[in-house]
């Protein structure tokens, strides 16, 4: 998303912008022409366009036979616009906007804390240390049953009731009924600005490699990076593992950021340009926290935007490894175009291009939802499980070929190709395991059944190495399932079983140690991982 003095809306989107001008503005315009409700013919003789949609709205306001909600009907109306666009121009409501925006730019007036909704009933999983909530005396394992006396336990909460009820001004308290064993307890907690960091995770493997995983690229992400080179260094860092797997993006500002960390001076990073917006190239500096030390790049298709800028240059100029597998496919920039209702308009203004001058953008000629679908199109093709050998010759237009640094070949228009390609193992990923996961079972099985109050526990390594499914537990996982009119038995877990003890081993190291236990436990066996290490020993050698 690119930042910066914002250009005049109806010159940046054209024609569909005067449309939903035309039917933001349209119902409160002085009316030209009064419909006398006699049927007779209607002055639609008109050369702008944008007119006849804001008459069609006045139209309908005045003469429908039942009563209608004008701002449903404009958004509807404007969504159908953008849909004649791209996949990633978007109209979002105030409550889309502000949730956007407060996730980007990483920081809130809440209480701190997180939490999972488990059965209608609200659990705490975790409290930011000295955060208000944790001032105030919750603890995780707490169970919220009431906000400002409104019952949330029970009654199907969603994620967003609970953040519009907790969330508020700073100051202002928030009054809380939590079940804590099986005492009932009021807290009133005062909500304060909550700083979200960008680094889900950042720690050591072994003396002389760190591993920093990144999931958004918000406002502070290269700040908050920065201070954890420095820290992994103080470690013995020499070598570093950047994970940008699943990271779907952000701002734009913040992934050239990122990646100036890792360049020389003057290194082109990428470049934008639109039909409205003129090329701007973006260039490294020479303040880079990690210029000399060896790198890799995790990337997979769930990789995205931003995230394929950073693994794009780190690529085209050679500066590191990228390893996993085809990254998404996001070559587009957008703008956010506020509204005074709190609203506001993602519209799509340019095209990045890596280094080497390519477009990573996949084709959305067949509309929103191939585009998306696409993504579980590789599973199903045979692409997540294959060699990767010759992937860059099927998948990509020849014609369209660009040359790195020392004069490789890459390609444009499909995502990026990692260097090094990890296939899914797809053995234990059958569509009992997604089920389980997708409808809360594991989840269940950790709170309800494996989480313990009195548990105490040094470290995440004293988990991973200790956490054993068992026969039990499987037995227990089938009823819960049951519960949920989920058919499943004891030989249909088995096939999955390494899966489901992997996940449930990463959520119960979450639950005492934060993400950073949760990707621990979870890298223990990741291949990925394991590849990365071996390259950082082949090129010791």
């Amino acid at each position: 998303m690119k930042s910066g003095t914002k250009k005049n809306i109806l010159i940046a989107a054209g024609y569909s912008v005067v449309l939903i001008a035309g039917l933001i503005l349209g119902p409160k315009l002085v009316r030209e022409n009064q419909n006398s409700k006699n049927g007779s013919f209607l002055p639609f003789g008109l050369s702008n366009r944008s007119a006849k949609v804001e008459q069609v709205i006045q139209i309908i306001n005045e003469n429908y036979v039942d009563s209608v909600k004008l701002d449903t009907i404009q958004d509807i109306a404007i969504q159908e616009i953008l849909k004649q666009l791209d996949p990633h121009s978007a109209y979002l409501a105030p409550e889309e906007a502000q949730l956007m925006s407060d996730d980007l730019e990483g920081n809130f007036n809440g209480i701190g804390i997180e939490y999972y909704i488990l059965n209608d009933t609200l659990l705490v999983t975790s409290v930011n240390p000295g955060g208000p909530a944790f001032k105030a005396g919750l603890r995780h394992g707490d169970k919220i049953l009431a906000i400002n006396k409104k019952a949330v336990s029970g009654i199907r909460i969603t994620s967003r009731k609970v953040v519009e009820q907790i969330r508020g001004k700073k100051g202002s308290s928030v009054e809380l009924l939590v079940k804590r064993d099986t005492v009932n307890r009021n807290f009133s907690v005062l909500r304060d600005r909550i700083v979200v960091s960008s680094i889900d995770a950042d720690y050591m493997l072994g003396d002389q490699t760190g591993y920093v995983k990144i999931s958004k690229f918000g406002a502070q992400t290269d700040e908050d990076f920065h201070a954890s080179v420095l820290k992994l260094k103080k470690q013995g860092m020499k070598n570093l593992i950047l994970d940008l797997r699943d990271n779907g993006g952000g701002y734009l500002n913040s992934a050239t950021a990122l990646a100036d960390e890792f360049l020389k001076d003057k290194a082109l990073i990428v470049y934008t340009e639109g039909l409205h917006e003129p090329r701007t190239d973006y260039f490294a500096s020479s303040k880079g926290e990690f210029e000399d030390g060896k790198l890799v790049v995790l990337i997979d298709e769930n990789t995205a935007s931003a995230s394929e800028i950073v693994a794009g240059a780190i690529q085209d100029l050679e500066r590191g490894t990228i390893i996993g597998r085809r990254s998404f496919g996001k070559g587009l920039v957008q703008e956010q175009f506020d509204f005074g209702d709190g609203s506001a308009l993602n519209l799509t203004i340019a095209r990045y291009y890596t280094a080497s001058g390519r477009s990573i953008q996949k084709s959305y000629k067949n509309g929103n939802q191939a585009y998306y679908k696409e993504v579980n199109d590789r599973l199903k093709n045979g692409e997540l499980s294959s060699d990767g050998k010759g992937l860059s010759d099927s998948l990509f237009n020849k014609n369209k070929s660009y040359t790195t640094k020392s004069g490789k070949l890459v390609y444009g228009g499909g995502g990026i190709m990692p260097d090094i390609f990890i296939p899914v193992d797809t053995s234990g990923y059958t569509e009992l395991y997604s089920t389980l996961t997708v409808k809360g079972v594991l989840n269940e099985m950790l709170y309800n059944h494996l989480v313990r109050n009195n548990q105490k526990f040094n470290s995440a390594e004293e988990i991973i190495r200790s956490f054993v499914l068992s026969d039990q537990d499987i037995k227990k996982i089938i009823q819960i399932a049951a519960a949920k009119k989920i058919k499943a038995n004891a030989g249909q877990l088995q096939t999955s079983r390494n899966e489901i003890e992997t996940q449930l081993k990463a959520l119960f190291a979450r639950y005492h140690f934060g993400d950073e236990g949760y990707y621990k436990a979870l890298n223990s066996g990741d291949q990925a991982i394991s590849r990365s290490l071996e390259v950082f020993k082949v090129s010791s050698l």
